[in-house]
C-alpha cells in the first residue's frame, strides 16, 4: 500500500476500513487517510445522521441533503489543525449515542464531552495529501440497504472518481436506481420475517419490481 500510495494513487476506506491500531499503523492512515478511526477514542453507535448541508465540492455535486439510520462511526482521529482534510458529511449526534458504556468502540470520557456539548462530528471526509493524492474516508456502510439511497450512493461514487483525479460531472455520477433484486444479490443476512420490499422500494425511491 505504501508504495502505491507514494505513487500518488487513489484512496478510499469504507466503514470499518478507516479502524486501524495505535501505533505505527495509525501513523500511516492519518498521513494516507487524513483520518481514521482510534479506539478508545472514536465510537460506532447506530444512529440517524441529517445531513441537511453539504459543502461545496466535487464529492458532493448531485447529491441532495438526506438522512440515513447507519453506524456511524465518529469522533475520528484526523490530521492537526485539519490540514489538507474537507469534511463532506457531517451532524451533531444525539444524546442517545452515549447510552453504552465506555469501551473501545462505545464509549469515552472525551466523546461524551464533545457530544454533550453538540459537537459537529465527521463522518465523510475528502483528503488532499500532501504528495498530490487524494484519498476518501465514510464511516457509514454498514446496513447494507442504504446503497439503495440514491444521495449514499452518489456521494460515494462521486468520491472514487475524485480520488482517482478523473471529473466529477456537474449533475455528479448517474447513480441509476438499484433494484431490489440486485440489492438482494450481495446481501449475505436472510430476509428477516415480514420483509417488505416495496416499502424499502417507495422509501429508497429503488423503482423497478
Amino acid at each position: 500500500m505504501e508504495k502505491l500510495i507514494d505513487r500518488g494513487a487513489g484512496l478510499v476506506c469504507i466503514h470499518y476500513a478507516v479502524e486501524v491500531p495505535k501505533g505505527e499503523p495509525e501513523k500511516l492512515f492519518l498521513k494516507w487517510l487524513g483520518g481514521c478511526f482510534e479506539p478508545d477514542w472514536s465510537v460506532n453507535p447506530h444512529w440517524t445522521a441529517h445531513f441537511n448541508h453539504l459543502p461545496q465540492h466535487e464529492i458532493t455535486r448531485g447529491v441532495k441533503p438526506f438522512e440515513a439510520l447507519d453506524e456511524w462511526y465518529f469522533h475520528m482521529r484526523f490530521q492537526p489543525q485539519m490540514k489538507g482534510v474537507t469534511p463532506i458529511l457531517s451532524d451533531v449526534p444525539p444524546a442517545s449515542t452515549m447510552a453504552r458504556r465506555d469501551g473501545p468502540h462505545s464509549g469515552n470520557p472525551f466523546v461524551r464531552r464533545a457530544v454533550a456539548a453538540h459537537e459537529p462530528q465527521h463522518v465523510a471526509w475528502a483528503y488532499d495529501r500532501p504528495d498530490g493524492g487524494r484519498s476518501f474516508g465514510f464511516t457509514g456502510g454498514h446496513f447494507h440497504w442504504n446503497w439503495g439511497r440514491e444521495p449514499y450512493r452518489r456521494l460515494v461514487a462521486n468520491a472514487i472518481l475524485w480520488t482517482a483525479k478523473a471529473e466529477v460531472p456537474e449533475q455528479g455520477t448517474g447513480a441509476p436506481p438499484l433494484e431490489i433484486a440486485v440489492l438482494e444479490e450481495n446481501q449475505d443476512e436472510k430476509q428477516a420475517n415480514g420483509f417488505d420490499a416495496a416499502a424499502i422500494r417507495s422509501e429508497f425511491s429503488l423503482g423497478g419490481k
